[in-house]
């Protein structure tokens, strides 16, 4: 749905101000050493991919060189062989989140992924924490397609923002992730608009009703909620149920006066011979009268 570069995640310059000054001290601590002198743990883990086990330092500066040229499929396996090769390190820690932000920005949405949950449940206090989890659901938010096809990716940027206001609601991160909770969200309702405008058009009014619940009752901020109360009047009507079409009715009438839904809604029940009337033990009327509340329509 986007790219990386229309994503507004955090740039390369500014992930290196974020991880440069611990590690470099440690560079230069380390000078030619390998990071075992540094590991308390005389295993050093899975053997490497690539051929002969390298020093930390040479392949962070591999890593780094690679992610300054924008050759990020091959700085992320610097990272990982990094991060590999020195487990229980600052280096892994390091390298580990890097990786991260270089599949992120290769597009390499499903290791991005890997690693950036790898990343939040090794280091959870960690004050990069939070940048890990935004990378994750970013990579979801950019595999978001059009509403004709599976919302997967679309419901996993929902939760994994969610988890990232609910654990780091002051972070840096957390009013972006709001927004982008907002606009899977808004995917999300398009889609079962979308299937509630095809349920219709085939006359199965139950179906379509049930879509358009949904909407008002999980997606009750996005900009389809006008629509949904107007396909809920000619689905109640469709239906014979000619209360809870007044009802949808003149609850979109009430939020929404100038609505063109509402005009379509109005015209429909006038062709019936009936007129907007609000019912408040109708679902609709209580389930939209918690959400103006919530609001503070």
């Amino acid at each position: 749905m986007m790219s990386s570069s229309q994503s507004n995640a955090r740039t390369w310059p500014n992930l290196m101000i974020r991880l440069a000054t611990g590690l470099m001290i440690a560079v230069s601590v380390a000078g030619c050493e390998t990071i075992s002198s540094l590991n308390p743990f005389e295993d050093k883990g899975p053997k490497s991919d690539i051929g002969k086990d390298e020093k930390a330092d040479v392949l962070y500066n591999d890593g780094l060189a690679r992610l300054d040229a924008k050759d990020y499929g091959a700085a992320m396996k610097k990272f990982a062989e990094l991060d590999k090769q020195y487990p229980y390190s600052q280096w892994s820690r390091k390298a580990l989140l890097l990786a991260t932000f270089a599949a992120f920005e290769g597009s390499q949405y499903s290791d991005s992924i890997n690693h950036g949950r790898r990343y939040v449940q090794l280091y959870p206090a960690s004050p990069d924490t939070p940048y890990a989890q935004y990378l994750v659901g970013m990579s979801y938010f950019n595999q978001i397609v059009d509403i004709s096809r599976d919302q997967e990716r679309a419901e996993k940027t929902v939760v994994t923002m969610e988890d990232l206001v609910r654990k780091w609601p002051t972070s840096e991160y957390a009013k972006d992730a709001r927004e982008r909770i907002r606009i899977a969200q808004d995917q999300l309702a398009g889609k079962e608009m979308d299937v509630g405008r095809y349920y219709l058009t085939k006359r199965n009014y139950t179906g379509a009703i049930n879509r358009f619940r949904e909407v008002l009752v999980k997606y009750q901020a996005t900009r389809h909620v006008e629509e949904a109360l107007s396909r809920l009047t000619e689905a109640y009507l469709g239906l014979g149920i000619v209360g809870e079409a007044q009802t949808a009715a003149a609850v979109l009438g009430h939020n929404f006066p100038d609505s063109p839904w509402y005009k379509d809604a109005f015209t429909l029940l006038e062709s019936k011979g009936a007129a907007p009337r609000e019912d408040g033990g109708s679902w609709i009327s209580q389930t939209f009268r918690g959400f103006t509340r919530a609001v503070g329509l």
